[in-house]
């Protein structure tokens, strides 16, 4: 085991479950070492509702992946989900100052772009350049040493509730754990399970979680849109709990065992044994209920996907097609669904590009987790950070600071 230094921790942290992901990284490789899950109960559509449930089961999925890597965790790359989540196109424009174009050109284009207004009680996320424009020629990926006169840039701006934001963090401080950033978990999961090939030709990851599903466009290799939709795994849970009268926890058990979104690939003398509320006794019931439960919700989630992509104008990038991933994606006849609401191919996302544990988490509910470990590796920050300065009231306090410097 080399330094500590060179470990890298995701901490992915759903509605669902809780999944710690612990990388070692090397000058050419990111071996995966260790993995520790437990189920998540403070969350609601990836939202921490509870601190102190979020902190046991946080505490209890490190414990298990420092059990398994044999080594202390102290850092994590947190992600980051549910509906407040909102993404948005920017674009800045400067004069260059020198004969050609430097870093701190570079800032200052990105600063002009990111020179929008965001309610105070919102905090930005991610600033993802998309593309740089010098002197009408577009398509730059980086301009750095180039000749002109007139540098813009087209960015991607990811912003999120102040509170949830600041949640994470605290939840992961009282756990133990310091946080080196907070990650979009659909931006996370693109690093995992997209080759470079589709991020260049585009396409769109929707990464169907257990309270979210999260839908990022890549396109020239860069992320082009990002959405959140307040729906997901749970959601099938529920119908089925309801339409089948069961227990939640029994319908869980179903969906993940028996559960299906094609009723017509079921054959009709299948069944399935429901157990029965308060004391009932249990029934037989025909398997293909489950997909007549299923297919229509399943479709309304990709619609309301469809939905975005078209509101967004963005339909014509995703030439490559589509890729699932997040443990949803894992239900029967989930891809199918997707390619006949969409019409364009469709696979199944699994994590690549790593070695070590590769068996053990080659499944799409580890795409998030192990995506935040290649994030962490190729994007360091420069020091860690507890709870984040950025947030409402610090920000107003340096105002003030200023303001009365100003005056005095």
């Amino acid at each position: 085991m080399q330094g500590q230094e060179e470990l890298i921790v995701g901490l992915d942290i759903g509605t669902t479950k809780i999944c710690a992901v612990v990388g070692e990284v090397s000058a050419s490789d990111i071996h995966i070492i260790g993995i520790g899950t437990h189920p998540s109960i403070g969350l609601r559509k990836g939202v921490v509702v509870n601190i102190e449930s979020t902190v046991e089961s946080i505490k209890k999925a490190v414990e298990e992946a420092e059990l398994m890597a044999g080594c202390e965790i102290r850092s994590v790359y947190a992600g980051i989900a549910g509906g407040h989540i909102t993404g948005f196109n920017s674009h800045g424009i400067i004069a260059i100052k020198g004969p050609e174009v430097t870093q701190n050109d570079l800032e200052r284009v990105i600063e002009a772009a990111r020179a929008v207004a965001i309610p105070m009680d919102r905090e930005v996320i991610h600033v993802l350049p998309q593309e740089y424009i010098v002197d009408d020629q577009a398509g730059i990926h980086n301009p750095i040493g180039m000749a002109g006169v007139r540098l813009e840039a087209k960015i991607h701006i990811v912003t999120g509730a102040v509170t949830s934001a600041h949640n994470i963090v605290k939840c992961a401080n009282r756990a133990g754990l310091d946080v080196c950033d907070i990650v979009l978990e659909s931006l996370a999961s693109g690093e995992a399970v997209l080759t470079p090939e589709e991020k260049e030709l585009g396409t769109a990851l929707i990464d169907l979680g257990g309270g979210t599903t999260d839908l990022a466009i890549f396109s020239n290799k860069n992320i082009k849109h990002t959405f959140v939709l307040a729906l997901g795994g749970n959601n099938l849970t529920n119908d089925i709990a309801v339409g089948l009268r069961a227990p939640l926890a029994e319908a869980e058990k179903i969906k993940i065992k028996y559960g299906t979104c094609l009723a017509r690939n079921i054959a009709a003398e299948e069944t399935i044994e429901v157990p029965g509320m308060g004391g009932r006794q249990a029934r037989k019931l025909p398997r293909q209920i489950l997909g007549e439960i299923l297919e229509p919700r399943m479709e309304e989630i990709f619609a309301l996907v469809q939905r975005e992509i078209y509101k967004a104008g963005m339909e014509n990038l995703v030439t490559s097609g589509l890729v699932l991933t997040g443990g949803t994606a894992l239900l029967e006849g989930v891809t199918e669904i997707a390619e006949s609401v969409f019409n364009l191919p469709t696979r199944e996302g699994k994590p690549q590009g790593i070695i070590g544990l590769v068996d053990v988490v080659n499944n799409p509910m580890y795409a998030t987790g192990v995506g935040l470990v290649l994030y962490g590796a190729r994007n360091r920050p420069e020091k860690k950070f507890r709870i984040r300065d950025a947030n409402i009231f610090n920000r107003l306090r340096h105002r003030m600071k200023r303001w009365f410097k100003d005056v005095i």
